[in-house]
């Protein structure tokens, strides 16, 4: 997974790059809010963020606040790293749009419990997503299927979107899930084949 790092402080950046890499990440570091926040504006941009609180530029909350308040739905997933480890802090970081927070100095451990845990969180939104996704083709195959439909009226075959026309079974087929055997009506029996009708009755 792509995980983007900012951080100001060049040990810490260094050490966090090398632990996510270790890890199988693949990470775009930089050194202030600002540069940060460009890379997010990417469209490659990567889902899972670390943040460190204090850099110059741009903090790590104010980053949270600009990415809350874009209207953009697909948010990254933010972690806010600080020295900061008052109570009010966690909750400041929490409402400004941070997922989660971890102090420093950080335990490798931890931040790597805590990076699994936002993995499987952008794992599970990029499937909702696809969910949605076809949740809204199937419900837009069912908006073609209450349409108005162009039929013939003396074969009774169908036109479709493209302009050629099909059986209705074979339209139906390709725009649901329904399945078709074949009979005949009562009418279509008396009239293709009067003979078994008249053996049914003797």
């Amino acid at each position: 997974m792509r995980i983007l790092i900012a951080e100001d402080n060049l040990v810490s950046r260094k050490l966090l790059s090398v632990a996510l890499k270790k890890w199988g990440h693949d990470v775009v570091a930089v050194n202030d809010g600002k540069a940060a926040w460009e890379e997010l504006q990417k469209p490659d941009a990567p889902k899972l963020v670390v943040l460190d609180w204090n850099m110059p530029e741009m903090d790590g909350l104010q980053v949270c606040l600009r990415l809350k308040e874009s209207g953009n739905p697909d948010l990254p997933y933010i972690i806010i790293l600080t020295a900061r480890t008052r109570k009010e802090d966690v909750v400041r970081a929490l409402e400004a749009g941070a997922n989660d927070y971890i102090t420093k100095p950080f335990n490798n451990i931890e931040l790597r419990a805590r990076v699994r845990v936002g993995q499987r969180m952008v794992e599970m939104k990029e499937k909702l997503a696809m969910q949605v996704q076809e949740l809204r083709t199937a419900l837009e195959h069912i908006k073609t299927l209450q349409g108005i439909i162009p039929i013939c009226s003396f074969c009774k075959q169908i036109r479709d979107d493209q302009g050629f026309w099909s059986q209705v079974e074979a339209y139906l087929s390709r725009h649901s899930d329904a399945q078709f055997s074949h009979g005949f009506c009562p009418e279509c029996m008396s009239r293709h084949y009067p003979e078994i009708e008249k053996n049914d009755h003797a």
